[in-house]
């Protein structure tokens, strides 16, 4: 069945990401796309439409995952896979104009923000940080604010933002900029396709770190970006293609077997988030709790509005321990686990925690005493004990 033919069919999201990219139902056929490595294709003549012709073009093992992510994010069009979510990120940004404007949160992913600094600093671009959830100051900076003063040509959006978990009123914002003339990127990141499609909210782009949930082993790194708009996607293809932001094969087809089971380490992961964000607001050693799925939560109205569910990430800030402040104290909770895995990177079967101020890139504006935890598949009362006896190990 093909994309179009699957999107006909009304396929709910838990069965596409199963079925989606399934080679051809014919006679011994294999049912799993197979792994092809080959740099090179047979052809002569000009390369016409559909022609492979290099490795460096194509690859019979990246469409499958790139037409798996396309229907899933509910595009028109396939995705484009890359080979790190910064390849994508500098493929999105290519979109803008010489001198073009780029509004982006304030609290975002630290390799976003430091590329798109270091583009700035260049004079390639100008860029606005701004805080995403408030709505008024991102309409502001989406506004030439000037008689000299340009308008957006980009707006980029991550919600829930790394790691703040701040959450952006995504059609409005996205109906701001395009009154601005701004095109939109919202990194899905965090959601996943599965809780939320930025697509039918107004978005020209979605962003993937394949890396994260969608491979969703910890063991590829992978980009992919998806839009409905053939043009766009005609110059991110023409970008990635000269630029050789390429994904390998062999990653491409882990990323596609990873996908498969997307939608049952989603819920569960999920579920998990939501008990454990709700024991740690109770806990005494932990100041403050931020997830979307919490009732109290400044983003909750927003995400229950825009998203099927709440993902698996929380962050929570650390109270300080007798002598030692709240990053010291965050530290010491993060040394004192044994099954949640002090360790970068989210969206992986196993439970991560990190205080993110140790990475020199993170911005200033995140507090010191501040512990990401990206949820895994592990049995939820298994995982609190192990966090309880870690923040239990503060004196208080």
């Amino acid at each position: 069945m093909s994309l179009s033919e699957q999107q006909a069919a009304g396929l709910s999201a838990e069965t596409m990401v199963v079925a989606a990219g399934r080679p051809p139902r014919e006679r011994d056929q294999p049912v799993n796309p197979p792994l092809v490595l080959s740099s090179t294709y047979y052809g002569t003549g000009p390369l016409g439409p559909g022609d492979r012709g290099y490795g460096r073009y194509s690859n019979p093992t990246w469409d499958p995952f790139e037409e798996a992510l396309g229907q899933l994010e509910g595009a028109d069009l396939p995705g484009l896979l890359y080979a790190s979510g910064l390849a994508a990120v500098s493929s999105a940004l290519s979109l803008i104009p010489s001198g073009g404007v780029l509004v982006m949160p304030n609290h975002s992913y630290s390799g976003t923000l430091v590329m798109a600094a270091e583009l700035a600093q260049k004079g390639f671009i100008e860029l606005r940080t701004v805080d995403i959830a408030d709505t008024g100051a991102v309409e502001a900076a989406l506004a030439p604010g000037g008689p000299d003063a340009k308008a957006a040509a980009m707006l980029w959006l991550e919600s829930p933002t790394n790691p703040m978990l701040g959450i952006a009123d995504i059609p409005v914002l996205t109906q701001a900029a395009h009154a601005s003339g701004a095109i939109v990127v919202t990194d899905n990141t965090f959601s996943t396709p599965l809780v939320q499609q930025p697509l039918a909210l107004g978005s020209d782009v979605v962003l993937h770190s394949v890396t994260k949930y969608l491979a969703g082993h910890s063991d590829v790194v992978l980009g992919a970006l998806v839009t409905s708009n053939p043009d766009i996607r005609s110059a991110l293809l023409h970008h990635r293609t000269i630029h050789g932001a390429i994904a390998g094969p062999f990653e491409a087809w882990l990323a596609l077997r990873g996908l498969r089971t997307l939608a049952l380490r989603v819920e569960k992961s999920q579920e998990s988030a939501r008990v454990l964000a709700e024991r740690l607001s109770a806990h005494p050693r932990v100041e403050s709790v931020r997830f979307p799925g919490l009732p109290d939560d400044p983003g909750h109205e927003r995400a229950t509005a825009q998203m099927k569910g709440f993902g698996s990430i929380i962050c929570i800030q650390v109270a300080p321990d007798g002598g030692l402040d709240g990053a010291a104290a965050a530290d010491k909770v993060v040394e004192a686990v044994s099954l949640w895995l002090p360790a970068t990177s989210l969206g992986g079967v196993e439970s991560l925690i990190e205080r993110r101020r140790r990475h020199t890139a993170e911005p200033a504006s995140v507090p010191g005493n501040l512990i990401r935890l990206s949820v895994g598949i592990e049995n939820v009362e298994d995982l609190w004990t192990d966090l309880e006896q870690a923040l239990d190990t503060l004196d208080g």
